[in-house]
């Protein structure tokens, strides 16, 4: 009798386990996003305001975030975050692209863009999977333009 028992909640446990994998699948669960600690700020939400309802084509995807500072589209997950701490100088690239300047810095699976000259920051981090990166950037042009420029500009 207990063997029965046994193998019923082996049984069980592997269905739950299938469910939960054909979940994540099917796009139930949510995108890991950490909300940075200016997320609350007057500028952030100003900013969140313009998020765009698509990029490159991809809908909204929900996050582990009720901020609404942190947002994420598609699959793999593009990613947008404001209340970074401001860019300084650096040896990445530094692109203008349509009036507002973001800082591209290469990562294993894609690139993360950061405003540059603007505080708090918005960082985008797009995947590979939407090659060529910066095309999507013009998308987050009203939201990034939502928090002034500072002085610091791409030369």
């Amino acid at each position: 009798m207990r063997r029965g028992i046994t193998s019923r909640g082996a049984r069980l446990s592997a269905c739950l386990g299938a469910i939960l994998i054909v979940g994540e699948l099917l796009g139930c669960s949510s995108t890991e996003v950490a909300v940075p600690a200016d997320a609350g700020s007057a500028a952030c939400r100003s900013a969140a305001a313009h998020w765009p309802k698509t990029v490159g084509g991809q809908r909204p995807q929900q996050t582990s975030s009720s901020s609404a500072a942190v947002r994420a589209w598609g699959d793999p997950a593009i990613i947008a975050r404001c209340g970074l701490p401001p860019t300084g100088p650096t040896t990445d690239p530094c692109l203008d692209v349509s009036g507002i300047d973001w800082v591209a810095h290469q990562l294993t699976d894609g690139v993360r863009f950061t405003t540059y000259g603007r505080t708090p920051a918005i960082e985008v981090l797009v995947p590979s999977a939407y090659k060529p990166e910066p095309l999507l950037l013009p998308a987050f042009g009203a939201a990034a333009a939502a928090i002034p420029q500072g002085e610091r500009r791409c030369l």
